[in-house]
């Protein structure tokens, strides 16, 4: 019998590849931001090579804003080197130079739905 809470077996058997939803309650930009700070940490804790942050493209206007911040946050992670790298949807392509070393630091990448789909409204970040 498996008596594992859901939150209990995320810990317990860690994914390579983590997705968020950094629109979820329609967050101001700024919030969005500091649950990214949290889920960064929080999915390193967990064992995970990456994270997919589902952030929007902006049809709302919400959206365009949440993508543009956590954006400029990943540069500044990036250049202090807190995170190995971040991959825009747009660019999240086998012909990708970048998205070809991501795949040898979390294989779950290879089989993510998003790939060859141009979708500017996520990022990867590659922990």
């Amino acid at each position: 019998m498996n008596s594992l809470s859901a939150r209990e077996k995320e810990i317990a058997m860690p994914s390579g590849l983590r997705e968020i939803n950094l629109e979820e309650g329609k967050p101001t930009a700024s919030a969005a931001v500091r649950r990214l700070t949290f889920e960064i940490h929080h999915s390193r804790q967990l064992g995970a090579t990456a994270l997919k942050i589902i952030h929007g493209y902006g049809s709302t206007g919400a959206g365009g804003r949440i993508r543009v911040e956590a954006r400029n946050y990943l540069l500044r992670l990036k250049g202090r080197r807190e995170i190995a790298d971040y991959i825009i949807g747009e660019q999240f392509s086998i012909f990708d130079e970048q998205t070809r070393a991501a795949f040898l630091r979390c294989g779950d990448l290879r089989k993510e739905h998003d790939l060859e789909r141009h979708n500017n409204g996520v990022t990867y970040i590659i922990l």
